[in-house]
């Protein structure tokens, strides 16, 4: 018989990703509401940024360019999706929407939000200050309190990865970024990725 091939890639317990997959599907499986989800699934994802020990390196990698976007899982109702962004150092995202709920916690490093609204002539106008979202801090996006914003790595000279989880398959939802004009401009943001990490890897049933 012939010896195991060993391929040399480190291993990373995905279990805490398991473990928050399978919870918050039983928070959707519950019959919650929107106010709900976004309450007791900060919470869930809370407790899975509180430890960098899970993500697997093949979707905690910057591009030299742009920002990475590689889907984790997908409710196989397309009921949520969850994802990580990589930041390479001083990246950021154009000025865009959700058009769905979602939640979002930094696992490394630190990212800055300028949230916008419209002026009553359509044009964009940053609403309040600039935020910073640090490592193990999580807050919820809800498109009905206004969910228009840029998102940029807070660090010039280190890679940020966060976690985001949307109410829908994200990738594949129509959205838009906006000129300071207020025109949208559609898009489909896709994923970087081909293949998702194995979520059961270590799992043995009796």
């Amino acid at each position: 018989m012939n010896a195991p091939v060993s391929l040399a890639v480190p291993v990373h317990d995905i279990a805490p990703l398991r473990r928050f997959v399978t919870g918050f599907a039983d928070i959707l499986d519950s019959g919650a509401g929107q106010a709900a989800i976004l309450e007791r699934g900060g919470n869930l994802l809370a407790r899975l940024v509180a430890q960098d020990d899970w993500l697997p390196e093949a979707f905690a990698r910057p591009h030299p360019e742009r920002y990475q976007q590689y889907l984790l899982h997908c409710d196989s109702a397309e009921r949520f999706s969850v994802v990580s962004f990589v930041w390479g150092p001083g990246q950021a995202t154009p000025v865009h929407d959700h058009r769905v709920w979602g939640l979002v916690g930094v696992l490394r490093g630190a990212e800055t939000v300028r949230n916008y609204r419209r002026r009553e002539d359509g044009t964009l106008l940053q609403a309040g200050a600039t935020g910073e979202l640090r490592a193990g801090e999580v807050e919820a996006i809800d498109p009905q309190a206004g969910d228009i914003h840029r998102v940029a790595n807070a660090f010039a000279d280190r890679v940020s990865i966060s976690i985001h989880v949307y109410g829908a398959n994200i990738g594949a939802v129509e959205r838009a970024t906006y000129r300071d004009s207020g025109e949208e401009r559609p898009f489909i943001s896709g994923y970087a990725n081909a293949v998702l990490p194995n979520l059961w890897n270590g799992v043995i049933r009796a």
